[in-house]
């Protein structure tokens, strides 16, 4: 049997077709050159439609929808692009807007996308530039002048408690003494002209950055970028440690530094791609009801809504025909699984990896709706790590992965040999089921910090944020060594030159 072939760090060829996408009309013209960009004339209603359509798109891989008018709102010249990050049916394009948007040839897949994020990770760090002025100053709104209703703002699922502007967008905080400038992705929703509402997570890092504000007493400042550049939302999304600088390391990724705006009416420098900027104040001392609201794990939640912090708004600033992006969470492949769950692959592989595992590849199958992760390792792993056994290795690999930010998401982790593809489901399926022992193939941990999002967790679970986590040891018994049986299958079963030759003559043989 053939190892497989595993694209080596820092060989990731960005070729002549991987141009830079510095914004996101750049990328909805590549998009629309790809085949990959739906133009919806048609006005259809913010109220459910737009997410009907936009779910329907990531079911059956049909391009992003750009939807230019509807039929309950005004529009006032605002756009909607549903599914910036899904996947695609086109053969070879599956992850084609994931790529273009990270800079990468359309047809990369999977792992070449991962590789490179986890490659990035040990280059230096490229701070952004400050630019004087940026479009979204075409039109500026401030003070009482604000109103967020005359943006289209949809309601995305049947059972959501409100409409959310922010499913796609860069908020932007900065610690009080300015050490460490933050960029994430979180829901907002529309509470009214000048307020939204959203999860405010302790945990999580802008819910960190909002607690050393209120530590000394004062409302967080926050600005928050619709419409960004394509490559920034993945960074977003991707669980780094605390206090490194989502900025810094996403022009590593790119080679290139990333150009920010000094926003309006607070202390702080947002991306400066962005179709729409809005500026404001997070309070933690004040809260209304948000929620519930479909999300990545499949589900609207079956919950009353939960009294969560208030952003005031200061300010809005747009460009002529702003176009605003839209992620409708739910059921897999949507941006969550993409633009979340690749670049959490991303960094679990770096930090397996940098603890001295022998790991060739880390995945987070799109279809888990992040709740497995794929961690697969050679035939030697043992002369390359020093250990000896099986379960050992399954249990420091939980130990690593439970450690970091990016676990906290994944409860299920998934160790094979590297004869399998992890991206592909069949495959997966198979030597799940073929190669766990029901009985000694798997390492539990207890009291593990966990997403309260995760679909299955009771509510004790979610409030305390933890739960009980699992790997299972899909590897061969220790008295096989490094042997492993021969896979009776088309690619692995025969040799290289049968492969190539019925390759070759599939034609001839009459086939298509």
């Amino acid at each position: 049997m053939r190892d497989p072939v595993i694209l080596p760090p820092r060989q990731v060829n960005r070729g002549p077709e991987a141009v830079p996408l510095t914004d996101l009309r750049q990328y909805v013209e590549a998009l629309r050159r790809l085949g990959e960009l739906q133009e919806i004339d048609v006005p259809v209603a913010l109220d459910l439609e737009v997410g009907a359509i936009t779910r329907r798109c990531y079911e059956t891989g049909a391009p992003a929808p750009l939807f230019k008018s509807f039929s309950d709102h005004p529009g006032n010249g605002f756009r909607i692009l549903g599914a910036p990050g899904g996947t695609s049916c086109q053969p070879g394009l599956r992850l084609a807007r994931v790529a273009l948007a990270l800079g990468l040839p359309p047809s990369s897949n999977g792992l070449e996308i991962v590789e490179a994020i986890a490659d990035s990770l040990d280059q230096p760090a490229i701070p952004p530039v400050v630019v004087a002025d940026a479009p979204c100053f075409e039109h500026v709104t401030t003070g009482d002048a604000v109103d967020l209703t005359r943006l289209p703002v949809p309601l995305l699922h049947h059972g959501d408690g409100g409409r959310y502007l922010n499913t796609w967008g860069c908020i932007v905080a900065r610690m009080p003494d300015g050490a460490w400038t933050n960029w994430s992705i979180a829901r907002m929703m529309l509470v009214d002209g000048q307020r939204l509402t959203g999860i405010v997570a302790r945990e999580q890092h802008v819910g960190m950055v909002a607690q050393a504000w209120a530590a000394i007493g004062k409302p967080m400042p926050f600005a928050l970028a619709l419409g960004v550049e394509p490559a920034i939302p993945f960074i977003c999304g991707m669980p780094l440690p605390a206090h490194v600088d989502e900025a810094d390391r996403l022009g590593a990724l790119l080679g290139r530094p990333i150009r920010t705006v000094r926003c309006r009416t607070i202390d702080l420098e947002a991306p400066a791609s962005a179709e729409i900027l809005i500026e404001g104040h997070l309070h933690l001392d004040e809260a209304i009801e948000e929620g519930p609201m479909g999300e990545f794990a499949g589900y609207v939640p079956a919950e009353p809504p939960t009294r969560r912090p208030v952003y005031h708004v200061t300010a809005i600033s747009h460009r002529t025909g702003a176009i605003l992006p839209v992620v409708v969470a739910g059921e897999p492949v949507e941006e969550n699984h993409t633009a979340w769950g690749i670049p959490s692959a991303a960094q679990i592989l770096h930090d397996l990896r940098a603890a001295g595992l022998a790991i060739t590849t880390a995945w987070i199958p799109l279809e888990s709706a992040l709740h497995w992760l794929v961690v697969t390792v050679p035939r030697d792993w043992r002369r390359r790590t020093g250990i000896e056994d099986s379960a050992a290795l399954c249990r420091r690999i939980g130990e690593v992965v439970f450690a970091g930010k990016a676990g906290a998401v994944i409860p299920k982790v998934i160790v094979l040999n590297d004869d399998v593809d992890p991206t592909n489901v069949r495959e997966l399926v198979w030597a799940f089921a073929t190669r766990c022992h029901p009985q000694l193939g798997h390492a539990t941990f207890e009291h593990i910090p966990a997403a309260p999002l995760l679909a299955y967790l009771r509510s004790s679970e979610k409030v305390a944020a933890a739960t009980g986590k699992i790997v299972y040891n899909c590897l061969p018994p220790d008295e096989w060594g490094e042997a492993l049986p021969i896979r009776a299958s088309f690619r692995h079963g025969y040799p290289a030159e049968i492969v190539a030759r019925v390759r070759h003559r599939w034609a001839a043989y009459g086939f298509r």
